[in-house]
């Protein structure tokens, strides 16, 4: 590692131990007590969270095996949750690849495990003022923090699990996906990024009073491809 590589590296750390660890952990403390109520020993607690993480994903399997469905069909709904993560990082590896000093293709296929709603929602802004290579050790790091802090706090939830009782649970794990909507509407300063984020939030409101089961997928779809027209239209007329 060179040595502004070390310094990118360092820095993620120190910016990850702050509000992202802080609302990953306050999510996943939640998570832990939830996964306690749930009958999870400790070190499957563990495995959904590095496995998986993604505090939905790891809630579905929750719910999954709780009702008794089969294992194909868990690995199934567990896996469709996670299918907003293929967009994510398209965008981002790539931007962690242009002249990258001769990393192979299983490094990026590792990297691409850690790639989760806070780390990738950061990592797009602070990848503005970096090099190449600062980009990678300061994704590392970052998401070396994120990922450890909520390990260790799911570990801390399921051992408080009658500290905390059922609602704060539930709000506890709902955290994680506001910090990233609010981390998203903070960083909407461009024409695109605000017409997606218009256009999603419009979709999801009306999906949801029809369809609420569909509200989340449909405002990807179906927001998401108005977004892209609209400004394929904009484009044209500049």
């Amino acid at each position: 590692m060179t040595a502004d590589g070390a310094r990118a590296f360092r820095t993620g750390v120190r910016e990850a131990l702050g509000v992202p660890a802080a609302v990953l952990g306050a999510g996943f403390l939640g998570y832990g007590s939830l996964a306690a109520d749930a009958g999870y020993s400790i070190w499957m607690t563990l495995a959904a969270t590095f496995a998986i993480w993604a505090l939905p994903g790891q809630l579905v399997l929750m719910e999954m095996q709780a009702g008794g469905a089969a294992v194909a069909t868990t690995v199934l709904a567990v896996s469709l949750s996670a299918v907003r993560f293929f967009p994510m990082t398209l965008t981002l590896l790539p931007l962690m690849r242009d002249g990258s000093r001769g990393r192979r293709l299983w490094q990026f296929l590792l990297a691409a495990q850690l790639v989760s709603m806070t780390t990738w929602a950061v990592a797009m802004r602070r990848f503005e003022d970096m090099d190449v290579e600062s980009r990678w050790h300061y994704f590392l790091g970052f998401s070396a923090i994120c990922m450890g802090s909520a390990a260790l706090f799911a570990l801390i939830g399921q051992l408080l699990l009658v500290a905390l009782p059922p609602l704060a649970r539930f709000g506890l794990a709902l955290l994680t996906p506001l910090y990233f909507f609010v981390t998203l509407v903070g960083e909407a300063r461009t024409r695109a990024s605000i017409t997606a984020l218009a256009c999603g939030a419009a979709t999801a409101l009306g999906l949801h009073a029809v369809a609420p089961g569909w509200s989340l997928l449909g405002a990807g779809f179906i927001g998401g491809t108005a977004a892209w027209l609209l400004q394929r239209r904009h484009a044209r007329h500049d």
